[in-house]
């Protein structure tokens, strides 16, 4: 996990040297995207491991 919020630091300054112009436009496009993509995903796990699990 620390891998990865060290891989998308880098990726926030790559952005940040680029500005805001069209390169950080693109870039937080992206983001937005891929934020409500893991969300989605987040909510079917959370889901999905309700089902999972035996009650007790």
């Amino acid at each position: 996990m620390l891998y990865w919020a060290l891989l998308f630091l880098v990726v926030a300054i790559v952005a940040a040297v680029f500005g805001f112009g069209g390169i950080a436009a693109g870039a937080a496009s992206i983001a937005k995207i891929l934020f409500f993509v893991f969300l989605v995903l987040f909510i079917v796990s959370l889901i999905a491991g309700g089902i999972r699990r035996p009650s007790v």
